[in-house]
């Protein structure tokens, strides 16, 4: 994978520039295996940690975020597949299969409506079961084999997986971020779509399964501003290490010795490397829930606790670091060939997904009245984990 990252990271601002999608890019880790890693060896995959995983991530995401933050929705998909919350046997066994011969989930839960009500409906004409309706932040759906998304099945609400290739699929490059351009975070569409009747799923009140994959789709967020940081460390090393000059010094004086210099780029490794530090710990918080057993509800809602607690420490740490970063070379270092400024764009938008501000209220609240953050089916984790994403 290092090979390819090389390459990745080569090509990043250039693809950026051109807003040219990253297929080959996915195409290439679907040859490497990436989205069946978590799978049990016996089963195809690599049987690796969850831990191991997000280390995983965090450098493709230091190679570029975009191609990380593409697998948002897949990794959550795996990590409910694991778990065993949804699938009979029989169902389970073939997403497994799918997923091991490179097949990539993408996610589609939010709605660009008014109110939180779902319009994505299922209907019911005999045996056949169709979907139709309209998604955005559909983060990865544009790259996908499958799409899991929520809707109505009459009064109730469930979660869905289709194939993105229904002729009624579409999926349409309309995100209109000033960061994570190339993730595919727009819209689909789905027009009388054919649905598989044993991937309708009603999730039920579950809230250790709600805790546990809210927790795992912030930890992608994360990990994904974990390797912003690392990638404007890299960058920001690549500028200055050649430059002979510094602004208001006479003559041919080397920025890489200067003291300025080395704090600003001083600050921007000490926070890409606690990032991670931090990112990989709720990482392996993960990895201990499941292995103590998927059903004490506290202990799932400690681990979400944990990480809205790590949410409000890593965004600000990425987002003063790639400020920081235009301070190594003056004007120069807004010039737009050198690109320092996606690094900045990029942790923004990953930043403005599930808000922080809401989830320190909701720290503040249970530090202070003992009131839990809770799971409900009418806004599922699914949506909620999801939704600006």
């Amino acid at each position: 994978m290092e090979t390819l990252l090389v390459g990745v990271a080569g090509r990043a601002a250039a693809q950026e520039r051109s807003h040219t999608l990253l297929r080959d890019d996915v195409a290439a880790l679907r040859d490497l295996g990436f989205g069946a890693l978590r799978l049990p060896a016996a089963d195809g995959g690599l049987g690796v940690s969850f831990e191991q995983l997000i280390a995983r991530l965090v450098r493709i995401a230091a190679a570029d975020s975009n191609l990380a933050h593409i697998y948002r929705g897949h990794i959550a998909f795996v990590e409910t597949l694991l778990a065993g919350y949804d699938q009979d046997a029989a169902n389970r066994a073939l997403w497994i299969d799918r997923i091991v011969a490179g097949d990539l989930v993408g996610n589609a839960q939010s709605e660009r409506n008014d109110t939180a009500q779902i319009t994505t409906v299922i209907e019911r004409e005999g045996e056949r079961i169709t979907l139709t309706g309209r998604k955005y932040y559909t983060t990865g759906s544009i790259y996908a084999d499958w799409i899991h998304l929520s809707a109505l099945d009459g009064e109730q609400r469930v979660g869905v997986t289709v194939a993105a290739s229904d002729p009624g699929v579409q999926s349409f490059d309309d995100w209109d971020g000033f960061g994570q351009q190339l993730t595919g975070t727009g819209t689909t569409t789905f027009e009388r779509v054919a649905v598989d009747p044993a991937d309708v799923v009603v999730a039920g009140e579950n809230p250790v399964r709600g805790d546990h994959i809210a927790a795992v789709f912030q930890i992608v967020l994360l990990a994904v501003a974990a390797g912003i940081g690392q990638a404007a460390l890299r960058d920001g090393l690549e500028f200055v290490r050649p430059r002979k000059r510094i602004f208001g010094s006479p003559g041919e004086t080397l920025p890489r010795e200067s003291p300025l210099v080395q704090q600003t780029v001083g600050t921007v490794s000490a926070a890409a490397d606690a990032a991670t530090r931090l990112v990989l710990s709720a990482a392996r918080d993960v990895d201990s829930l499941v292995a103590r057993g998927l059903d004490d509800a506290d202990e799932a809602n400690d681990l979400l606790l944990g990480v809205y607690r790590l949410q409000q420490v890593v965004s600000p740490l990425v987002l003063d670091a790639v400020t920081e970063l235009f301070e190594v070379g003056g004007a120069s270092a807004v010039s737009t060939t050198a690109a320092l400024d996606r690094h900045w764009r990029n942790a923004r938008t990953v930043h403005s997904h599930n808000p922080a501000a809401q989830r320190r209220r909701a720290l503040g609240d249970f530090e202070l009245n003992g009131t839990r953050p809770t799971w409900k089916p009418q806004a599922s984790v699914d949506a909620d984990a999801a939704a600006d994403a």
